[in-house]
């Protein structure tokens, strides 16, 4: 594993912990800090790579308008909740240019996209679920599972419903004074149809937008040798 992916493991560890302890002992109030404290701790590799000339300005400029097109991409499906091309583009993200670029996506995704549907304490939470995402499908894109179609629409069904999972815990954890078996099951059943959308969605743009998305990606990479990952 290189450097940069050593780092992200590393860092997403420290982020979830972050997580946990801002809402525990700052309830709700030091969300904006925390997504600042995020950004930058997960771009600190990838601009120190472009310092050191293995990345350029034409990466950067690649990562942030695939960032704004999945940002952009929730705002039309604002009413139909969970279901949005978002995931997909950040696991194609992840697929095609590898885990601190999906990382990447994911996390500018959440914050920028939440400038149009509003800002709050679940923000920090998304961004670490969607770069979580793009992290997990860069890490796993060499594997013979994720080179099928098959393997890609798991991938994206799987996560449908660990992404919901993950924003549920935000609930469970900013109201701990709650907690109880029934909370917690509450919290879940209540969430299913929701999961079960994103989940679907993510496997329909996939199966119908996949291949295409790959191989214009992938021909950008090429051309102009971008964003291949770096072996240490």
């Amino acid at each position: 594993m290189g450097r940069s992916r050593k780092y992200l493991v590393i860092v997403s560890f420290v982020l979830l912990s972050l997580l946990v302890v801002s809402i525990v002992f700052f309830h709700y109030r030091a969300y904006l800090l925390l997504s600042l404290i995020m950004i930058a701790a997960i771009m600190i590799p990838f601009f120190a790579r472009f310092e050191w000339r293995d990345v350029g300005g034409r990466e950067v400029v690649l990562l942030a308008m695939l960032a704004a097109i999945a940002a952009v991409g929730r705002v039309p499906f604002a009413g139909l909740p969970s279901i949005q091309p978002t995931s997909f583009i950040i696991i194609m993200a992840g697929l095609v240019f590898g885990a601190e670029s999906g990382f990447i996506v994911g996390a500018v995704a959440a914050i920028v996209s939440n400038f149009f549907l509003g800002q709050g304490p679940w923000t920090p939470w998304q961004m670490y679920a969607w770069g979580m995402m793009g992290m997990t499908a860069g890490l796993l894109r060499n594997t013979a599972f994720m080179r099928t179609l098959w393997g890609k629409c798991t991938f994206g069904f799987v996560w449908g419903y660990i992404f919901g999972w993950f924003m549920n815990t935000w609930v469970i954890v900013g109201n701990i004074e709650a907690l109880s078996w029934k909370y917690v099951a509450g919290i879940f059943a209540s969430s299913i149809y929701f999961d079960l959308a994103h989940a679907l969605s993510n496997v329909f743009f996939i199966i119908v937008f996949g291949a295409s998305w790959m191989k214009i990606l992938e021909r950008i990479q090429r051309k102009y040798g971008l964003l291949y990952d770096q072996p240490g």
